[in-house]
């Protein structure tokens, strides 16, 4: 299923770069962006994994930087019956965390500096936090996740490309413009919420299994979502849906677009972790 999605969505973003390219270069815009797609479509395929570390400016770290937190990492990657994944910390207040890689064996675990002050390592709320990322690697959302951020951007991009050029060509149909400018930051954010919203849940079931304790990872996300309505991060919008809360909701705006939120809403998370416990 995950891999019908990658090549759904590689295949959406040629599409979209393609036809945008014939609708405002011609023969040779279309020719233009059929390269485009490709590069992009095989860089978000193969650097996946660097793309979203450097949205969240992470570093990677070894054994002898952080043995505790490589430690517990290590040990909850055996509990799921995975390779160990690469460990790194990215320097926002705000707590959070998130994976990506594009397999298993290339699989990233993130932590910021917010989420290890808060939580320490061992504990039951971070421990599930950590299965929770685990879970997302075990069932191969995260390349899903990464071309996804790719995709939105690339909408993003295209939107502000027509209102760039919409105004110097007179050729350009102004209703094609208008509709581009309205529909591709809500198509951005559709995106990101298709595929979140079913992967999040997923990944607190799986995670909840392997960390054991369904109350940990309960406790965690009301407390990071509490903390990223106080905390902002700057962080790539598009790169937000990877995050196991949702980083941006301190900015959350009111109306239609909380109809898109990158995430499902936490009570509904945590309702599903006390059912499971019980």
């Amino acid at each position: 299923m995950q891999t019908l999605k990658v090549f759904a969505l590689m295949g959406g973003l040629t599409i979209l770069l393609v036809g945008a390219g014939s609708y405002f270069g011609g023969t040779g815009g279309m020719a233009a962006m059929f390269v485009l797609a490709a590069l992009m479509n095989l860089g978000s395929y193969w650097f996946s994994d660097k793309m979203v570390l450097r949205m969240y400016r992470a570093q990677i770290v070894d054994r002898a930087r952080a043995p505790q937190l490589y430690g517990m990492v290590e040990r909850l990657a055996r509990r799921a019956k995975l390779p160990m994944p690469v460990v790194a910390i990215a320097p926002s207040e705000q707590p959070n965390a998130f994976a990506t890689g594009r397999s298993p064996e290339h699989g990233v675990v993130c932590f910021t500096q917010g989420i290890l002050r808060l939580m320490p390592v061992g504990s039951a709320e971070l421990e599930g936090v950590t299965a929770h990322e685990l879970a997302h690697i075990k069932h191969r959302h995260m390349l899903v996740g990464a071309i996804a951020a790719t995709m939105a951007g690339v909408i993003m991009m295209l939107s502000r490309f027509a209102i760039f050029f919409g105004g110097r060509n007179n050729n350009n149909n102004p209703l094609a413009l208008i509709l581009m400018m309205i529909l591709g930051p809500i198509a951005a954010l559709v995106v990101q919420m298709a595929i979140s919203r079913q992967n999040e849940f997923q990944a607190d079931r799986t995670g909840a299994e392997i960390a054991g304790r369904p109350h940990g990872l309960a406790k965690a996300l009301r407390s990071m979502d509490a903390q990223a309505r106080r905390i902002p991060m700057e962080v790539n919008p598009a790169a937000a849906q990877l995050a196991i809360v949702n980083p941006l909701s301190g900015r959350r705006r009111l109306g239609i677009m909380g109809l898109f939120s990158t995430h499902p809403p936490t009570e509904d998370r945590i309702a599903r972790l006390e059912a499971l416990a019980r």
